[in-house]
């Protein structure tokens, strides 16, 4: 759907071969029925898979673990009922499947050690794939990814450290899947369409949690919760099939773009270098703020993002006292909501750019802002409303849906300061991202394990406060215009 200030917005800056007629071509290579929305499409599935494979223990746990409450003093006379009918539950899906006794503080490290490797294939990834072409890199990632999965129930019949190793091992081949995919974007993805394309993409990842987190509780109770393993990582294994005949890494080598599409997608980009060479400013880009306010921004937005990821499921069995089946239908609502949101607010993005209502970097400041304070304000008076399962879902919701304006903001602004260099950028990004996502849950399943109540009151308390601290610090240091150091040649080699 192409709106007419698009049009005008992408014109000027086009040229237009004698032969051709403008208004035809304009209204060809714009809307949603091009190749580059296909992709975005791929994309969207491809982390989708990704995403179901990250979340699929957090929601099988529920079901893998003799309990997951740690030893609290609740006020139990009104807990009774419920909990004796989670127990019924739990009864009937260990005899679907094998249950383990794993305290809280293991439970948060095998939450946690996707992360742990993953910090070795981070840049090198971004940079081989920015150098090499992200094709085979993201496919490769999704292909080991997928496999892995259908043998975790194996790894954890083995033990906790197979299980962790094969974690870790994953995590690493989903780096190279969600650090890949931006160097695709730097060749096919048109400037004033750029939110709009890579939140089509992204949108896959909430699409995906929301998903494993609806059938996956229905699974634990009705076949065990090995099929959540098997069933996610047999649809990732389909979607190489997808990837690999269809994905291209640039328009010029793609069989089956129309003429006109490839053209507007070369002169939209033709005023931007985005070869990453073999060289990278180093210094320079140490001594940058507006790459340092997006690193910080990176590091406290996922370390409030890998908690909800990793401890719905758990808060809503734990807390609510909710059956496996009815804490996975709850922990997607909030998933879903954000999934919606998050491409709303990439086409508001766009609408806002290309209309000239707002500056760049003042979309990506407000939407950092509205993403960053809100899901703060939501999730804060959660363990003061725990008694009340409305207020409980209602906060978790307009918390994923507040979030998911970051999308459009910080999260994507490295492609705005410095697209040349997209892929190592990303890479780097990720790497603080998985700093955060190793230690949050990690942390989190300490304060838990002390003490219920107080724990999940520290837990958001904290988090809310790293996020903060994190958005003030990118209001005042961000940028969105391209750097120096991204447009002069550098001698500072990797």
């Amino acid at each position: 759907m192409a709106t007419g200030s698009d049009v005008k917005a992408a014109g000027g800056n086009v040229p237009i071969d004698d032969d051709s007629h403008p208004a035809k071509e304009q209204s060809c290579r714009k809307g949603f029925c091009s190749v580059r929305h296909g992709l975005a499409i791929i994309l969207q599935l491809c982390n989708f898979s990704i995403y179901t494979q990250q979340m699929n223990l957090s929601i099988a746990i529920t079901a893998m673990v003799n309990h997951t409450k740690a030893p609290s003093q609740p006020n139990s006379s009104t807990e009774q009922p419920s909990q004796a009918y989670r127990n019924e539950t739990l009864e009937g899906t260990k005899a679907l499947a094998p249950v383990y006794d794993w305290s809280p503080e293991i439970q948060g490290v095998l939450l946690s050690s996707l992360n742990y490797g993953s910090f070795l294939a981070l840049l090198p990834t971004g940079y081989v794939a920015g150098i090499f072409g992200a094709k085979y890199v993201v496919g490769f990632g999704l292909f080991v990814s997928s496999v892995l999965t259908l043998f975790l129930p194996l790894a954890a019949d083995v033990g906790v450290a197979l299980l962790i190793i094969f974690r870790v091992i994953q995590g690493i081949a989903q780096v190279m899947v969600l650090t890949g995919q931006y160097s695709i974007w730097v060749k096919w993805a048109p400037p004033l369409e750029r939110s709009q394309l890579t939140t089509i993409a992204g949108s896959g990842s909430m699409l995906g949690t929301f998903i494993v987190l609806l059938v996956g509780g229905l699974l634990c109770q009705t076949i065990g919760w090995p099929y959540i393993f098997y069933i996610f990582g047999g649809i990732g294994c389909a979607c190489c099939l997808l990837w690999f005949p269809l994905v291209y890494n640039d328009p010029g080598s793609h069989p089956f773009i129309s003429t006109s599409e490839k053209k507007f997608i070369v002169h939209s980009l033709a005023q931007q270098d985005f070869s990453p060479g073999w060289s990278l400013p180093i210094k320079a880009m140490i001594q940058s703020l507006p790459l340092w306010a997006i690193i910080v921004s990176y590091f406290c937005e996922y370390w409030l993002f890998n908690i909800i990821m990793a401890y719905t499921p758990t808060y809503i069995s734990s807390v609510l006292q909710a059956s496996p089946k009815d804490s996975g239908i709850l922990s997607a609502l909030p998933f879903v909501v954000g999934c919606i949101c998050i491409v709303l607010g990439g086409l508001l993005a766009d609408f806002l750019l290309s209309r000239k209502i707002l500056r760049l970097i003042t979309i990506r400041k407000v939407f950092t802002a509205i993403g960053v304070f809100f899901s703060s304000m939501f999730l804060v008076p959660l363990p003061w409303v725990r008694s009340s399962k409305g207020a409980t879902m209602a906060f978790l919701v307009l918390s994923a849906a507040s979030s998911s304006f970051c999308e459009s903001g910080a999260l994507i602004n490295f492609l705005d300061i410095a697209p040349r260099y997209a892929g190592f950028l990303k890479g780097l990004l990720q790497v603080f991202a998985h700093i955060a996502g190793a230690i949050s849950p990690t942390v989190t399943g300490v304060f838990i394990s002390q003490d219920s109540e107080s724990g999940w009151r520290n837990v958001f308390l904290v988090a809310a406060a790293i996020d903060i601290v994190g958005v003030i610090f990118y209001l005042i240091f961000a940028q969105a215009e391209v750097q120096d150091w991204v447009k002069h040649e550098q001698i500072t080699h990797l």
